[in-house]
C-alpha cells in the first residue's frame, strides 16, 4: 500500500531503532522499580476496611498498567505492525494480572472508492472476530458496536468523511464470546492526488483495563474522601459534645458559693497530639446541696463520638447519683452497673471523691484509676488506693472506698492515665511529685495547673488526658 498524505500533516518517518530500544529499556526500568515499591508499600492484600489503603493500591496498579502498556506499544513500534505476543519475563506477574489484550493496538484502512477493508491482525484480536473472516465495511462496522454506542461512532465517521475530523473517541464492543470491550479510535481521512478523501484510516486500542483500573482510583479517591469527610464530621460532634459537657477549662474553676476550708480549683483537657479522634476522658467539679463538693476525673476506652456520648453519659450519672447523696464507694457501682449493661458494653476508668470542707476531709474511691496525689509542705505522696477494677470488667463489682484528712493549703491532683506524652517513659505519678517543689510555691490553683502543663502540655502525647487541681482553702 502507498504512502498516506493525510489531511493535516505527511506521514512521519520510524524513529531509529536504537533510539526506541532505549526508551523500552527505560520504561522496563521504571516499570521494575514502581511495581516492586507498589509491593513494597501495599504487599500482597489490602484492608478492605481502609479506604486509603485501597486507593494507594489502585493507583499503583494504574501506574503499573500504564508502564507495561507504554513497553508494548513501544516494541510495536519498534518491531512493525506485527502481532506482539512476549511478555518480558520481569512483567509475566503484571501482564497475568491485566490481560493480553490491553496493550494491542490494531489498525484498519476503509477505501472509499472500492469499499474495500483492511485490517491489521490486532484488530481482529481486540474485535474478537476470525482472522478468517472478511475484514468488516464502514458500514457494516456498527453491528459490533454497543446499541448505545453505535450512533456514536456514525457521528464520528460522518465528520471524518464529509468534514474531514478527525476521530478521536472511545465506544464499547460486544464481542462474540459475550464479552463487552472498551476501545479507543482514533482516525483521520487520506486524500488522493486531487484532494478528495480516498479512505479512511484509523488506529485501534483496547482500553477497558486502563478505563478499570483508572475507575477504581476515582471509586478509591471518592471512598476515602467521604470517609475523611464522616471522620472529620464525628471529630467536630465529638469536640462540640465535649466542650458542651466539660466545665471551662480555661482559667479557674471556682465554685458558685465559696466557704471556709472550700477549694481553688483549676482543671483543663489536653487532647492527643498523634492525629488520634477525640476520647472519652472527663474531668468535674460540682458543689453538692449538702456543702461538700464533688471530685471526679475518668475516661473511656475508645475514639470517637460514640465514646465521647458515652463519656457524656457517664458524666451526667456521676452528677445526678452525687446530688441525690450517693457515696463515692456505692456511685462507681452503679456506674460499674451502667456500663455493663449499655447497649454497646465498654471499659472505663473513674475517680470520684467527696470533699467536706467542714471537716476538711476526703472520702474517694477508685475503678481502676491512679490515685489522688497529695501535695503537703513541699513533699508529694500518691493517696493509698482502696479495692476497685474498671468498669463494665465484671458484674456485680464491689469498690472499696477511703478516706484523708486534709489541711490548709495541701493542693489534690487528679488526672487520667493518657497524661504521660509517650510510652515507655517514666510513669505519671513520679514525675508529677518530683513537681512537689514548684507546686508548693505556686500561688493558687491556676498557677499550679500551669506548672503541671508546662511538663506535660507539651511534646506528643498518644491519648487525651484531663488535669484538675484543687487547693485547699483556709
Amino acid at each position: 500500500m502507498p504512502p498516506h498524505v493525510f489531511a493535516d500533516r505527511p506521514t512521519g518517518q520510524p524513529p531509529e531503532r536504537g533510539t526506541v530500544d532505549a526508551l523500552i529499556t527505560q520504561t522496563r526500568r521504571l516499570l521494575g522499580d514502581v511495581d516492586a515499591v507498589r509491593r513494597e508499600k501495599t504487599g500482597t492484600t489490602v484492608d478492605a476496611t481502609d479506604p486509603e489503603a485501597r486507593w494507594q493500591r489502585a493507583l499503583y496498579e494504574l501506574a503499573v498498567h500504564q508502564l507495561n502498556d507504554l513497553d508494548r506499544h513501544l516494541a510495536q513500534l519498534r518491531d512493525g505492525p506485527a502481532t506482539h505476543d512476549n511478555v518480558p519475563p520481569q512483567r509475566a506477574g503484571t501482564e497475568s494480572r491485566t490481560g493480553s489484550l490491553i496493550s494491542r493496538v490494531g489498525s484498519a484502512e476503509w477505501n472509499l472508492l472500492t469499499d474495500e477493508a483492511s485490517w491489521s491482525g490486532e484488530l481482529y484480536q481486540i474485535l474478537g472476530r476470525d482472522p478468517a473472516a472478511a475484514p468488516l465495511t464502514l458500514d457494516e462496522l456498527p453491528s459490533v458496536v454497543h446499541a448505545d454506542d453505535q450512533p456514536k461512532l456514525t457521528a464520528m465517521v460522518t465528520d471524518c468523511l464529509i468534514d474531514g475530523k478527525p476521530i478521536d473517541g472511545e465506544f464499547r464492543i460486544a464481542r462474540a464470546d459475550g464479552s463487552v470491550r472498551t476501545v479507543h479510535m482514533m482516525g483521520e481521512p487520506v486524500l488522493d492526488a486531487d484532494g478528495s478523501t480516498a479512505s479512511m484510516w484509523a488506529v485501534v486500542r483496547d482500553v477497558s483495563e486502563l478505563r478499570r483500573s483508572q475507575r477504581a482510583v476515582s471509586e478509591t479517591r471518592d471512598s476515602l474522601q467521604r470517609q475523611r469527610h464522616i471522620a472529620q464530621t464525628e471529630h467536630r460532634l465529638a469536640v462540640e459534645l465535649q466542650e458542651a459537657v466539660l466545665p471551662p477549662w480555661r482559667g479557674s474553676l471556682r465554685l458558685p458559693h465559696g466557704a471556709p476550708g472550700g477549694l481553688d480549683l483549676s482543671a483543663r483537657h489536653l487532647p492527643a497530639t498523634t492525629g488520634s479522634p477525640i476520647g472519652g476522658d472527663w474531668y468535674d467539679a460540682l458543689e453538692l446541696p449538702d456543702g461538700q463538693t464533688l471530685l471526679t476525673v475518668g475516661g473511656l476506652t475508645g475514639h470517637g463520638v460514640g465514646v465521647t456520648s458515652g463519656m457524656a453519659m457517664m458524666l451526667g450519672a456521676v452528677r445526678g447519683m452525687a446530688v441525690s447523696g450517693t457515696r463515692p464507694a456505692e456511685l462507681l457501682g452503679w456506674l460499674n452497673h451502667l456500663l455493663d449493661s449499655s447497649a454497646q458494653p465498654s471499659l472505663g476508668s473513674a475517680l470520684c471523691c467527696r470533699y467536706d470542707p467542714a471537716a476538711r476531709t476526703l472520702a474517694w474511691a477508685q475503678a481502676g484509676h491512679p490515685a489522688p496525689l497529695l501535695f503537703r509542705d513541699g513533699t508529694g505522696r500518691a493517696l493509698t488506693p482502696p479495692e476497685g477494677v474498671l468498669l463494665g470488667a465484671t458484674t456485680g463489682a464491689a469498690y472499696g472506698q477511703a478516706e484523708e484528712t486534709l489541711r490548709s493549703g495541701d493542693l489534690l491532683l487528679l488526672h487520667t492515665d493518657g497524661l504521660v506524652p509517650r510510652r515507655g517513659e517514666t510513669a505519671a505519678a513520679g514525675r508529677l511529685l518530683a513537681l512537689a517543689p514548684r507546686l508548693t510555691e505556686a500561688r493558687d490553683a491556676q498557677e499550679c495547673l500551669s506548672v503541671v502543663m508546662d511538663e506535660f502540655g507539651v511534646g506528643e502525647r498518644e491519648d487525651d488526658a484531663c488535669v484538675l487541681v484543687a487547693r485547699i482553702g483556709s
